[in-house]
């Protein structure tokens, strides 16, 4: 059975991409077979594997207006085990598409459900909760919310909560929360730790016992075209990540 993960939350910056990666990338090196998807049209997680502007044909944009899954764009990356779909500034114009096309909801599940040769899919959501965001939590079995650890950490969650809970009754109904992801955490920072704290009084069990540091490596890495965990698998960020995705196969038992 393939498992399919979104990394969604529509604050943009707060380390999605980043974490689509690197979970993806630490997935692969346990012998998992992943599919990276990126739904977003800014296309940073093609960017961040190393993915040039010109090898994103078929992109992710080419599939939803044939509404099929064309094998070609299923790109193989550096990282043994990890493939990707591609996007470019294309899918932007996905959303005004997908407005009159029927059952618009459930274009990339139905896409998703013939690619189930993968252990895990993970789609990197865009930071908002459009048409692209929807689909994508329609064809998932679980979300995973990275939160960055500042002050308004909380402020937006409710917005999500919300858009989780309606795609669950209308539309996806075996739709849950894999886990709340707290990033760029600075344990010198006092404010880090009381955001943190109010997190985890909030939210309990289902905010993960990893945390993800701030990291110049995890920073660095994109602009390398490279997972922070090939760029300096000995960095704190990337030791955290492997640890992410220990902690989410402990889960699944």
């Amino acid at each position: 059975m393939t498992k399919i993960i979104s990394i969604a939350n529509q604050k943009g910056g707060v380390g999605k991409t980043t974490t689509t990666i690197n979970l993806a990338t630490s997935l692969s090196a346990i012998n998992k077979t992943v599919l990276l998807v990126d739904a977003d049209p800014q296309g940073n997680a093609s960017t961040g594997i190393g993915i040039t502007y010109e090898e994103r044909v078929p992109s992710l944009y080419d599939l939803i207006i044939k509404r099929e899954l064309d094998e070609g764009a299923i790109k193989k990356t550096i990282v043994p085990n990890l493939s990707i779909i591609s996007a470019n500034t294309n899918l932007a114009a996905a959303e005004l598409e997908l407005t009159s096309v029927e059952k618009r909801e459930f274009v990339l599940a139905d896409i998703l459900l013939k690619a189930n040769k993968f252990d895990f899919i993970l789609i990197d959501c865009p930071p908002a909760l459009g048409l692209l965001t929807i689909n994508s939590l329609v064809a998932s079995n679980s979300v995973i919310v990275p939160l960055q650890s500042e002050f308004f950490a909380l402020e937006g969650m409710s917005s999500l909560v919300n858009t989780i809970q309606l795609i669950k009754e209308n539309f996806n109904p075996k739709l849950n929360v894999e886990g709340i992801l707290l990033t760029m955490v600075d344990k010198r920072n006092t404010l880090s730790s009381l955001v943190e704290k109010d997190v985890r009084e909030h939210f309990g069990e289902i905010v993960y016992k990893t945390t993800i540091p701030r990291n110049i490596k995890i920073s660095e890495a994109p602009s390398h075209g490279k997972p922070a965990i090939i760029y300096d698998v000995n960095c704190s960020g990337s030791m955290a990540y492997i640890g992410l995705a220990r902690e989410i196969m402990n889960k699944q038992g």
